[in-house]
């Protein structure tokens, strides 16, 4: 049996064949290749992750009835010696080849979340306005709240409730409640230590007084490497200094290249281009 088939006896999915195993296994790690090249969260590819955490369920299951049935076997005797000899050698390779590729699923996947955390936590009070952003009846409930709180602002009545909102791109539902459980928990810290005895006005964790944001964003104009999947893709140059122009150019299917992520994000998520 090749080793595509045993991975692939594991899906049992609709249309579970070798060739979509390997798709997702790619898809999977360019996402997590990309994760790790920008400051920004990517957009939560929900579809694909069901996909991999069904699959890596399917192969735990199958990892242990496999090395149950093998401790089950009867002890070999004189008539089943042969036998034996010739059935555990393709168990144990099955059991092998299942248990390398389940690692390396595992592998990619917290790494990928470990990746995602890191910048949630760092960015946590950007991407909490941004979701809040996205609700405009959530962002009236929430003006209406904090002007009957102006007589005692808190650093927690700056943290936006998410509660209401139904999508939460471009998080998924989990990463958005560990965001916002975050910040609570650190506006109630800093409250605590410090900021419950500055001014009331200098209170808020989302103050813009001055025409300076407190709101830490994730960098947008930093240089990723890209390689171009399409046959021709436009890319942004953005202009800097006193006279900024914005040029476009278009790379050539194979071609790599030094862009800033502004540039190529709107060709990302088309997928025609990949970082490196």
């Amino acid at each position: 049996m090749d080793i595509d088939d045993i991975l692939a006896s594991v899906d049992h999915g609709p249309g579970a064949s070798p060739e979509s195993t390997s798709l997702d296994h790619q898809s999977l790690t360019r996402f997590w290749v990309s994760e790790r090249a920008v400051s920004e969260v990517l957009p939560w590819p929900t579809a694909l992750m069901d996909r991999m955490m069904d699959r890596v369920r399917m192969q735990i299951e199958s990892i242990e009835d496999i090395a149950a049935s093998s401790a089950d076997a009867p002890p070999p005797t004189t008539h089943n010696q042969n036998a034996n000899a010739n059935h555990n050698p393709n168990l144990n390779l099955r059991l092998s080849i299942l248990q390398t590729d389940l690692a390396r699923t595992q592998y990619i996947i917290r790494s990928l979340l470990r990746t995602r955390l890191a910048k949630l936590t760092k960015y946590s009070m950007h991407y909490l306005v941004k979701l809040s952003s996205t609700n405009q009846n959530l962002s009236q409930s929430q003006s209406q709240s904090q002007s009957q709180s102006q007589s005692q602002p808190t650093p927690e009545d700056s943290v936006p409730d998410i509660s209401a909102i139904a999508s939460f791109d471009p998080l998924s539902e989990s990463e958005a409640s560990f965001v916002h459980a975050h910040q609570k928990l650190l506006a109630s810290h800093y409250s605590g230590s410090f900021m419950g005895a500055f001014p009331r006005q200098l209170r808020r964790l989302d103050d813009n007084a001055g025409g300076t944001s407190m709101i830490q964003g994730p960098e947008t104009r930093e240089v990723v490497f890209v390689r171009c999947l399409g046959a021709a893709v436009p890319v942004l140059v953005v202009g800097e200094g006193e006279q900024e122009e914005d040029i476009g150019v278009t790379m050539r299917m194979g071609d790599v290249w030094v862009v800033r992520w502004e540039g190529v994000k709107a060709a990302w998520l088309k997928g025609e281009v990949e970082l490196l």
